[in-house]
């Protein structure tokens, strides 16, 4: 594993999936360990989709040393998005992180705190899940919620949690969670907006595959269009910004060419 230095953020690339998933890992422990430490809890946003399964199913598995490693009575688990489904249904963000990780570690059913998706009105799914936030958080008007971690992944399309291009929630400033409607998925998504995943400790993008390739460039080296490429948006102020990628997902990275060619 080598590391890049970019503006505000660390991008480390690894090998390949399964070395991702391995350091991600890592992280998550060390962050667990911190957090505990430092204010007696961990409360972590998980990101949904294809990328963070390895992940969940590494941490909770016997033959790695992870699991033996996090206080799991004293993590908080919620999510970065929902897609708008019963927690049974198999697009469910819950049900994924429930069978890779939840029901295999020893975490109590009230540190558990899943977006309620399949309530038939997605914008009622949202506000509720903002006074779950403002409750546990114990928020004041006008703040916002500070996650010891947050992850998330990043679709081909540049997308990151549910901020996709062109969508209104991209510039949500008010609310802590909206629901969004995907004209090209023809649903609606429930989403942490952007003024809650910047304002976390520690943010940890993991993106693999080529076929992301050209959007982690543009992303990441490309000129400022978050309404084209949502994950620009994630630019925290007083936190940490850490981007886990394989090198199938690195090739076109300007300074990933230069380190390979220098």
């Amino acid at each position: 594993m080598h590391l890049i230095r970019a503006v505000k953020s660390d991008i480390r690339v690894v090998a390949n999936a399964e070395e991702l998933s391995l350091k991600a890992a890592e992280e998550f422990v060390h962050r667990a360990e911190e957090a505990v430490q430092a204010r007696g809890i961990f409360t972590i946003a998980l990101a949904g989709g294809s990328t963070p399964k390895s992940l969940y199913t590494l941490l909770a598995s016997d033959t790695a040393s992870f699991r033996e490693q996090v206080p799991w009575n004293k993590v908080h688990f919620f999510w970065g998005d929902e897609r708008h489904v019963p927690p049974d249904h198999p697009e469910s963000n819950y049900r994924m992180v429930q069978e890779r990780l939840l029901s295999q570690v020893p975490v109590p059913p009230e540190n558990v705190h899943r977006i309620l998706a399949e309530n038939p009105d997605p914008g009622k799914a949202a506000d509720e899940y903002e006074q779950v936030l403002r409750h546990f958080f114990k928020l004041h008007e006008g703040k916002w919620p500070r996650f010891d971690l947050v992850l998330l992944g990043m679709g081909s399309d540049g997308h990151t949690a549910s901020l996709f291009p062109v969508t209104n929630v991209i510039h949500e400033q008010r609310h802590l969670v909206a629901a969004s409607w995907v004209e090209k998925q023809n649903t609606y998504r429930v989403t942490l907006t952007p003024p809650v995943l910047n304002n976390a400790l520690c943010t940890i993008f993991l993106v693999s595959g080529s076929e992301k390739a050209e959007t982690l460039r543009a992303v990441l080296e490309g000129n400022p269009e978050p309404d084209r490429f949502p994950a620009q948006i994630i630019r925290p102020k007083q936190g940490s910004l850490l981007w886990l990628v394989d090198r199938a997902a690195a090739r076109f990275l300007r300074l990933e060419q230069e380190e390979n060619h220098g």
